[in-house]
């Protein structure tokens, strides 16, 4: 009588359902029956590392006016750098502004530059001239922050500099401005360099 009632106990249970492998942890079943290559997907699960920080600095709307109407396009500034003293900037036209970003983006890549940074600081003052817009560099102690505003602020930031005064006179236009910044960055010269270039 036990042994009916065990049996019945047991016709009763429902059946467990097998517990799946996530799909990354299955094996390899051999190949398949239509013939075809199975797909590797190795690259897709590592993390992307960017390489640079990237920073819109403008995006401006440009209106052409042709026989059928008005054109409007799209022009996007953007401003790149990995914080240890590489820095670039590129600009970027399109009917879309993600396209613009992304043309501004590859030309930005292509538009690097370096600069020495001592203490968190440039060592000694410049004077950037672009256009009608000139933009005044100053080196500053420890604590000071990056004074600066709008686009001198962003190539400054992104190039890694910690410390910093700056002043712009003349034109304020953006791309002018990140011009002449540039312009005035690239004067730098270490006290190594300097020595270097005497003997």
């Amino acid at each position: 009588m036990a042994e009916e009632n065990k049996v019945v106990a047991k016709e009763a249970a429902p059946e467990a359902k097998p517990v799946r492998a996530p799909r990354g942890d299955r094996p390899f079943k051999g190949p398949r029956k239509d013939g075809k290559k199975p797909q590797r997907r190795e690259g897709k699960d590592k993390p992307f590392e960017k390489q640079y920080e990237e920073r819109v600095v403008s995006i401006n709307r440009i209106s052409k006016t042709v026989k059928g109407g008005k054109h409007m396009r799209f022009a996007a500034l953007i401003v790149i750098g990995d914080g240890k003293g590489n820095y670039g900037f590129g600009t970027g036209k399109a009917a879309e502004v993600p396209d613009a970003i992304k043309k501004a983006l590859e030309a930005a890549k292509k538009n690097m530059f370096h600069i020495a940074i001592v203490n968190g600081t440039i060592p000694h003052e410049v004077y950037g001239e672009f256009g009608a817009s000139k933009v005044y560099l100053k080196p500053a102690p420890e604590g000071t922050g990056i004074i600066a505003g709008g686009p001198v602020r962003a190539i400054l930031e992104l190039a890694g500099i910690k410390n910093i005064c700056s002043k712009v006179y003349g034109s304020r236009t953006p791309i002018n401005c990140i011009r002449a910044t540039s312009a005035g960055l690239s004067q730098i010269h270490t006290s190594a360099q300097i020595a270097a270039l005497r003997k």
